[in-house]
């Protein structure tokens, strides 16, 4: 099966991008399944504005995602800007898409509620999405709520070009994996960047220590009995630990005598053995960023091996070949 992701290069990413997302990409690419990740500048254009960020940011996507673990060797991994044809396919799907199609997006209307400039851009982005899946053939996209919708508009644009002209799109379904952690944040709410409440994955040891040290807790002393289940330090150490280490932090909670700083330490420990290796490797990419380069440019060869046929094919359906 043939799966992609995009991600976008949005800065600082954290525990809960990577047992949200990461992980279960790295699930796929062990599975064996062809899996195809770019990184979505195009779409960052949408709100960055400043080509210093939006070049930095993309290497850092780069960076996190390869420290990670994925492997350019078994997944297709690409700048989306270094993929053209792209732009092209995005066109041609648009002049099959019903405006009242884009209208009843709910993430263009969220956006402008939030203050973000009504462009075309903005208002025209899953056709760009559908464009980025439709062009590699796609079987299964991953989906989280907010893209939910925007799946719909790829499928409903694929079959709507294939009754016109041909079947030439393969019609993609929704990848639904068996489980999705939402990780609590420092303050108990769901982790995310918005809510300032996030615990770095690749930073400096000591924000590290203080986001985790930091982690909101109730006044229940450190003689008295707790319950891990609503102890958001738990929560996140049974995420890091192994089954056995998670059955003995909750026994610990629930005898008494182990206070929610003991807890924290061993929440802290658990991340360092979880991330440390990640961290390191990041460090020596980071050191070689023309290796980076060299891995996003074979990654978007690859990618337009599979883009241009059906680039092609979708021209001289429409007449332009």
């Amino acid at each position: 099966m043939r799966i992609l992701t995009g991600i976008q290069p949005s800065g600082q990413i954290h525990l809960g991008n990577y047992f949200g997302a990461i992980r279960n990409i790295l699930d796929m690419q062990e599975k064996g399944h062809e899996v195809f990740i770019f990184i979505a500048d195009f779409h960052a254009l949408t709100t960055v504005r400043d080509p210093e960020a939006l070049r930095q940011g993309t290497l850092n996507a780069a960076l996190d995602f390869l420290a990670c673990g994925i492997d350019p060797e078994r997944t297709v991994f690409w700048r989306q800007s270094a993929v053209p044809e792209v732009q092209e396919l995005a066109w041609l799907l648009s002049i099959i898409t019903p405006m009242g199609l884009l209208e009843r997006c709910h993430s263009y209307k969220d956006k402008l509620a939030h203050g973000k400039e009504a462009t075309h851009g903005l208002f025209a982005y899953p056709v760009l999405m559908a464009a980025d899946i439709l062009l590699y053939q796609s079987d299964l996209v991953p989906v989280g709520k907010d893209q939910k919708q925007h799946l719909e508009v790829t499928r409903d644009l694929a079959i709507k070009f294939n009754n016109a002209y041909g079947e030439i799109l393969k019609v993609p379904d929704a990848y639904i994996p068996e489980s999705v952690a939402i990780v609590p944040g420092t303050d108990g709410q769901k982790m995310s960047k918005s809510y300032g409440n996030i615990i770095p994955l690749f930073d400096t040891p000591k924000k590290v220590k203080t986001a985790i040290m930091g982690i909101v807790t109730d006044s229940t002393p450190m003689e008295e009995p707790k319950d891990p289940e609503t102890c958001n330090v738990y929560k996140i150490y049974k995420l890091l630990a192994t089954p056995e280490q998670a059955d003995e932090m909750a026994a610990k909670l629930r005898a008494g005598g182990y206070g929610y700083g003991d807890a924290k330490k061993a929440l802290l420990a658990a991340y360092h053995e979880k991330f440390d290796a990640c961290a390191a490797k990041r460090e020596e990419l980071a050191a070689n960023p023309a290796k980076v380069e060299e891995i996003l440019a074979r990654g978007a060869e690859r990618a337009r091996a599979f883009a241009t046929p059906t680039l092609e094919a979708v021209r001289k359906a429409v007449g332009l070949k």
